[in-house]
């Protein structure tokens, strides 16, 4: 019996898993049970930021392992202190939650949102994934996602991503929050244009509601810079983390204003394995690796010579960083092709892929990925 018939045998079959089974990691790369090679573009779904297995991380993650895994947020613990310390400095934001997912940081902001504004509608937009529990998925777009689950958390109303007047119309003095990923990723990587940023801290100001920046997908060094927020000069009043956070290691987390953080009461909210002191030890690590190498500057170059290396064999691209959207055509049937080349990617639909790959990734790397592309896409028209 081979490991696919096993896993069909075991594993509720909520995935649609390519056909590879992969045993080892190292740097951008991939390793299969029979020992092939392959360059990862995909990381984990935009999540090993710093490459697989990187010796400082697992050194600082087994350290940890040895001295303490887990007491609950019943006490203190040093790892999630000078995290919190940590994510101050980078993020400009005040206070923070840490849980395990981009989904529960997503459930958290909407409770915080409701809790500070004492209302209840969320307005998001088109085309917006934030997770699938209850409240994540209520504004989540794509009705594939949402409908077998109805009825959801209401209300919740979606404006057009990237139309002021329809965002406009939306808000009100009802509104307890507007959430909205600076890129949108599952959508096929797109990002939000600076007007319409600007347009929602002005509804903001005028309607007195929170503004969430969803940066699950878009934080850490993904965009080119710590988090997309700054392309766009804003800070927004809670932001949302996971992904990249811990490069591998599930952690994710809530960072809030001070004014926000002021109007939370003990209690109100809880997570018993957010914050231990392995996934902060985890983060911590991540944050180090990426200082030291120098990888937000890394992912801005690389993420542009990237997307000039795609253009010149005729491929259209959007995003920023190394969050690449690329046009094509047969997405789903290029991805198998790559795979079976060695090569890693994603396809967000029939005419999208997603190229997420580690920050590490050189030049090198890349022009293998590209020189793949090239051929299949001129293969598969």
């Amino acid at each position: 019996m081979d490991w696919f018939e096993r896993e069909s045998k075991v594993l509720i079959q909520f995935y649609r898993r390519q056909p590879v089974v992969f045993v080892k990691g190292e740097g951008c790369w991939l390793f299969d049970v029979n020992g092939k090679k392959y360059l990862d573009l995909v990381a984990g779904i935009a999540t090993v930021s710093i490459g697989h297995c990187h010796p400082h991380f697992v050194s600082k993650v087994e350290e940890q392992l040895r001295k303490l895994v887990h007491v609950s947020n019943l006490y203190y613990t040093t790892p999630q202190i000078e995290l919190a310390e940590k994510l101050q400095k980078i993020t400009g934001l005040d206070k923070f939650f840490f849980c395990n997912s981009g989904a529960e940081a997503v459930e958290a902001s909407l409770k915080i949102a409701r809790k500070v504004t004492g209302r209840k509608k969320f307005v998001a937009f088109t085309g917006s994934f934030h997770g699938r529990t209850m409240g994540a998925l209520s504004v989540t777009w794509k009705e594939k996602f949402r409908k077998p689950f109805e009825p959801l958390i209401q209300p919740v109303e979606f404006a057009r991503f990237n139309d002021v007047h329809d965002l406009e119309k939306k808000v009100d003095d009802d509104t307890a929050c507007v959430i909205v990923e600076p890129i949108q990723g599952e959508a096929g990587v797109h990002p939000a244009s600076k007007e319409f940023i600007k347009a929602v801290f002005e509804e903001r100001d005028e309607h007195g509601f929170i503004v969430i920046f969803d940066e699950v997908q878009t934080g850490f060094g993904r965009t080119g810079k710590w988090f997309a927020k700054e392309h766009f000069k804003v800070q927004p009043d809670v932001m949302t983390m996971a992904k990249a956070m811990g490069s591998g290691f599930p952690i994710g987390g809530v960072g809030v204003r001070e004014e926000i953080a002021e109007k939370l009461e003990p209690t109100e909210h809880a997570s018993t394995f957010g914050g231990n002191p392995l996934a902060c030890t985890a983060s911590l690590a991540t944050i180090e690796i990426m200082e030291k190498e120098k990888l937000v500057e890394n992912s801005e170059k690389m993420g542009e010579y990237f997307r000039k290396r795609l253009e010149e064999i005729g491929l259209k691209t959007r995003g920023l960083g190394l969050m690449i959207g690329v046009e094509v055509k047969n997405a789903f049937d290029l991805v198998s092709k790559a795979l079976e080349r060695g090569l890693v990617v994603n396809a967000t639909s029939e005419d999208t892929l997603r190229l997420v790959p580690p920050l590490i990734i050189n030049r090198d790397e890349i022009d293998f990925a590209v020189e793949i592309l090239a051929h299949l896409t001129k293969t598969t028209g």
